[in-house]
Order: C-alpha cells, then structure tokens, then sequence
C-alpha cells in the first residue's frame, strides 16, 4: 500500500509539472508569435498548480524537504524528542482534519450549487477536489510518520538541516578558493 501512495503522489506530480509546462510553452508560442490564445489555459494552469502545491505537501513531508525549526527538540533527550514529535504530529493530524473537514463541507456546497468555472465547461468542485486529494495524503504522511516514531524506526520529522548544509556548501566553497590561491603561487 505504502509503495502504490508512492508512486501514486510521484506519478500525479510528474504528470502535473509536464502538462503544466507543456501547456504554458504552448501558451506562449502562440501569444507570441501568432498573436492569439487559449482563453482557458490560465485558469487550468491555475488548478493543475493547486494540485501540485497540495500533493506536493505530502511527498514533500516523505522526503523530509519541509523546512521546520527543531534546533531545540534535537537538544532534548531522546524519550522528550519522542514526546515532543507525538504531539507535533497530533497537531498536525488536527489540522488535517479540520481542513478536510471544512473542504468536504465546501466542496458539498460547490457540488450542490453546480458553479462552473470560470472559462471551462467543467463543475467547480471537481477542479477543486484536489483540496480532500491533498489533506486525505497528507494526512496518511504524518500518520505514518507518527507510526514510524512510535515504533522507533524514526527519531523525529526529518528536516532538512540548512544550517548544517549551509556550512557544508561554505567549506566546499573555501577549499575551491583554497586550490586557486595555491595554483597562483
């Protein structure tokens, strides 16, 4: 299961970014050199961008490229990080719910209503489902990352740590200018 949301999120997001950027370039060739358009490319490029944002957020939470600031949790001792991170996720959790909550709710209206988008024959909610698709992931992500700390497979989020790559870059970066300054002599 957890392979098949994988590949799912990975699939749905390479598809995404190729159809936006083939859309967009097809967009502009034709603004540019042929002075017309596609009076809905915009606004489908809109829709297909709030769904990269949105399934984004959850390969971004598996592949611990959020940002976060846990320089005072990774100073804690390792049964507090424990502790800290559980409720961290569980106010995650919390989050997740309430925003699938109030976009079910949302959505429900949008659907009963019938509003269609703006220059596309297609019903508003189903362009906007990306909104339950998102949080529903996400949610299953900081789920499983609660599993994985629980069980003790993972000490916490796993965060980038710009800091410490930051300084990486800037040792790389003084060793370069180090191997110039010695050719010169």
């Amino acid at each position: 299961m957890v392979q098949f949301l994988h590949r799912f999120e990975e699939a749905g997001i390479g598809l995404l970014l190729v159809a936006m950027t083939l859309l967009v370039f097809f967009e502009v060739i034709l603004r540019f050199f042929f002075n017309e358009g596609l009076l809905w490319a915009q606004e489908l490029t809109l829709y297909m961008s709030a769904w990269l944002v949105l399934m984004g957020a959850s390969w971004g939470l598996r592949e611990g490229a959020h940002i976060g600031v846990d320089a005072l949790v990774k100073h804690l001792p390792t049964g507090t990080q424990k502790v800290v991170t559980l409720i961290a996720l569980g106010g995650c959790l919390a989050y997740c719910g309430l925003f699938l909550y109030g976009s079910w709710i949302y959505l429900s209206k949008m659907r009963m209503i019938g509003i269609e988008m703006e220059d596309m024959p297609i019903e508003k909610w189903k362009a906007m489902s990306c909104l339950v698709l998102g949080f529903a992931l996400l949610a299953l992500r900081v789920f499983s990352l609660g599993y994985e700390v629980w069980t003790g497979k993972r000490a916490g989020f796993g965060f980038i740590d710009e800091a410490k790559e930051s300084m990486h870059l800037a040792q790389e970066l003084e060793a370069e200018y180090d191997a110039k300054e010695g050719q010169k002599k």
